[in-house]
C-alpha cells in the first residue's frame, strides 16, 4: 500500500536531478508501467507472462549500465524503493486498452518533464531506455521458436504500440 505522505524518500537524488517529487515519481514509475502495459497487449499463458516480465525487469535493470546519470539515478531509485512505497498497480479489471491509454498519457507528461528540466542527452537516453523495455518484452513474447529463433515477428498491434510510445515521448 502506498504511503500517505508525499515527502520524498530520496531528497538527494531529487535535488541532484532537479525534479520535483511528483515528477520524480513519474520518471521512476514509467518503466514498470510500460512493462505491464506491454505484457497486457500479449496473448499468452502464465509461462509466457513470466518470460515477458523477466525480460521487462532485465530491460529496466540494464539502465544501470547507461552513460546517462539520469537513467542510472532512476534505476537506483527503483531498486532502493521499499515495497510499501511503490505505487498501487492498476485494478485487475483494467484491460489492455485502459493500460495503454494511461501509459501513453504518462509518456506525454514525462516528455514535457524531460523537455523542461533535463539535459537533452539525458532526456534522449531516458526515452530510448524506456522504449527498450517494451521492445524487450515484445521480443520475449515472440521468441516462440527454439533458442529465440523461429518466433513470429512483431505484429501490427505491437508495432502500433511502439509507434504510439515513440510519438508520446517525442
Amino acid at each position: 500500500m502506498p504511503r500517505a505522505s508525499s515527502t520524498p524518500r530520496y531528497p538527494v537524488r531529487l535535488a541532484a536531478h532537479g525534479f520535483a517529487a511528483d515528477q520524480w515519481r513519474l520518471l521512476t514509475g514509467l518503466p514498470a508501467e510500460i512493462m505491464i502495459a506491454t505484457i497486457a497487449l500479449q496473448d499468452g499463458g502464465p509461462r509466457r507472462t513470466v518470460a515477458e516480465g523477466l525480460a521487462g525487469l532485465d530491460a529496466i535493470a540494464a539502465g544501470r549500465g547507461s552513460d546517462s546519470d539520469l537513467v542510472r539515478g532512476v534505476v537506483a531509485a527503483i531498486y532502493a524503493e521499499p515495497e510499501e512505497d511503490r505505487p498501487a498497480p492498476a485494478p485487475d479489471g483494467a484491460g489492455p486498452d485502459a493500460r495503454r491509454s494511461v501509459v501513453l498519457a504518462d509518456c506525454r507528461r514525462v516528455a514535457e518533464i524531460l523537455r523542461s528540466g533535463a539535459d537533452p542527452a539525458d532526456a534522449a537516453a531516458y526515452r530510448h531506455w524506456i522504449q527498450q523495455v517494451a521492445v524487450r518484452v515484445f521480443g520475449a513474447a515472440r521468441s516462440g521458436g527454439v533458442l529465440g529463433l523461429g518466433g513470429g515477428a512483431i505484429g501490427p498491434v505491437e508495432r502500433e504500440f511502439l509507434d504510439d510510445l515513440a510519438g508520446a515521448l517525442a
